[in-house]
């Protein structure tokens, strides 16, 4: 990251004098950033989060889809909330289950966090007709609520993804995954099983619940320790270890089944790897992902906990086989929501993903842009409106383009001709200029640009509007406070 210089004249300015000054002349600019509408980066397919684990606690809240999916301002726990208008939404096909099938129950259940403990449709194996009794489609209720609410909101965007296959699938019963924790725990045998019962849900959605998933994802985190019990396991969650041979072979066989349901159009998300090193390794690995496992991926998912790793590699191993990438899962300790901005602005600029999607908006906690602990909420975090400053701007539909610099993004809406600016000021106060001269139109001289700000301090503001900055010729500047996230909209805006 660039180092900046603070223009020490300004620093300390009333926020009045600080809008005098950027109204009646041009600014001294810290520095300044070229946005560049030559660059398309992808169609922007929109922003979400997953239900589990947050939806099987709280159920099918009402307020709480207002606050996620709508774009209204909301009153929540004596607050106002601008609505985030999230339209992705990841659900989460469980592998746990109370029943006996032969003698044989799902181990160890008291030790799985109960929350985490999320309750799978396939009961036993003996028949895959889902209307027959070895199917219970009453279960898991309350995710399953939350999803209908979202989509009543407007949500368009689903994916259906596992953590485990179901507990009966295991080699030891226990959906927290195998003694040894760099060893798969599914069967041997059950590969294909898993892949039919991931289909035979996206089947049931579409019959059934109004719900047509976007995509399937058939595992999580495939290449995690995830087992290992009692010592250095990760313990409180299911999950499942698959090897570079086993994730392609359960990516094939997931393609297979939707097919052979009539699901040609619903694409199978590959890979769902931690973060974009171990994405990188496994895709670029021709002997297990040949020709034959790419095809049968219709986008390629995977997390950001990696931070630091190498998004642009990543990205051009992907497109150079024609696939799109969705940021599926991203989580970090900082309520402020700085870090949270910073890897954002780097994924929209060396990852291009055409989605970004926070694993649990409510969460534990530092993790949750609303904090959630034992099934009680808590605090609405910085977090939550630093996310507000992205969301509500970037809408699917407009174009990624480049803003010039690593801590801004730009988006294009072709259809209003509006220009969306996010940019995010990491220490002290300073000006940012921003040049808009390579628009054939950038926007009318003297024309208001609509202005909204969150402070990521504990005194700062949250997503507070103002009516202060003005297109000057072929640009405008913005005074920032310290640690603050910005976004612009500029109208009248043409490529």
């Amino acid at each position: 990251m660039e180092r900046r210089t603070v223009l020490r004249g300004l620093v300390g300015l009333p926020v009045g004098a600080v809008a005098a000054v950027s109204a009646a002349q041009p600014a001294w600019a810290d520095f300044a950033t070229k946005v560049n509408p030559t660059v398309n980066w992808g169609t922007w397919e929109g922003w979400g989060t997953s239900l589990a684990w947050w939806a099987n606690q709280l159920g099918p809240r009402e307020d709480l889809a207002d606050v996620l999916f709508s774009r209204k301002t909301v009153s929540f726990r004596g607050q106002s909330l601008p609505g985030l208008g999230m339209n992705v939404v990841r659900y989460n096909a469980g592998g746990s289950g109370t029943n006996s099938i032969g003698g044989r129950t799902m181990k160890p259940a008291p030790t799985l966090d109960g929350f985490k403990q999320i309750e799978g449709y396939q009961r036993d194996w003996y028949s895959a007709d889902p209307q027959s009794a070895s199917w219970n489609w009453y279960a898991d209720a309350n995710q399953r609520d939350m999803m209908w609410l979202a989509r009543d909101r407007g949500a368009d965007k689903f994916e259906l993804f596992s953590n485990s296959p179901m507990w009966w699938m295991l080699k030891n019963d226990d959906p927290r995954g195998a003694a040894d924790p760099l060893t798969c725990n599914l069967q041997d045998g059950n590969f294909g099983r898993h892949a039919a019962y991931m289909a035979t849900v996206a089947r049931y959605a579409h019959d059934h619940w109004g719900i047509d998933f976007t995509s399937v994802q058939p595992v999580n985190e495939p290449g995690a320790r995830w087992g290992g019990f009692p010592a250095g396991s990760i313990g409180g969650q299911e999950g499942c270890h698959y090897d570079r041979r086993q994730l392609a072979e359960i990516i094939r066989q997931t393609r297979t089944q939707l097919d052979a349901r009539g699901l040609q159009w619903m694409m199978v998300a590959g890979m769902d790897d931690w973060g974009v090193g171990s994405a990188v390794y496994h895709w670029k690995n021709n002997a297990d992902f040949d020709a034959a496992t790419r095809a049968a991926v219709g986008r390629v998912n995977v997390h950001g906990y990696e931070m630091d790793g190498d998004r642009a590699a990543l990205y051009d191993a992907v497109a150079a086989d024609g696939k799109n990438i969705w940021m599926s899962e991203y989580g970090d300790g900082d309520t402020s929501g700085l870090t949270l901005a910073r890897n954002l602005n780097y994924d929209l600029r060396w990852l291009h993903p055409t989605a970004w999607v926070i694993w649990q908006i409510l969460d534990w906690e530092n993790y949750g842009a609303i904090t959630l602990t034992n099934g009680v909420i808590g605090a609405v975090n910085p977090k939550y409106f630093v996310l507000a400053q992205y969301m509500r701007h970037i809408r699917p539909g407009m174009r990624i383009i480049d803003a010039g610099h690593p801590d801004a993004v730009a988006a294009y809406d072709g259809v209003n001709h509006k220009l969306v600016v996010v940019a995010v000021n990491h220490g002290e106060g300073q000006w940012i200029d921003f040049d808009l001269s390579r628009f054939t139109k950038p926007g009318k001289d003297g024309a208001p640009i609509d202005r909204w700000a969150t402070g990521t301090d504990a005194s700062g503001e949250r997503y507070q509007y103002h009516a202060d900055t003005f297109v000057r010729g072929n640009r405008f500047w913005s005074y920032f406070n310290a640690r603050t996230v910005q976004t612009f909209e500029v109208s009248d805006v043409y490529l």
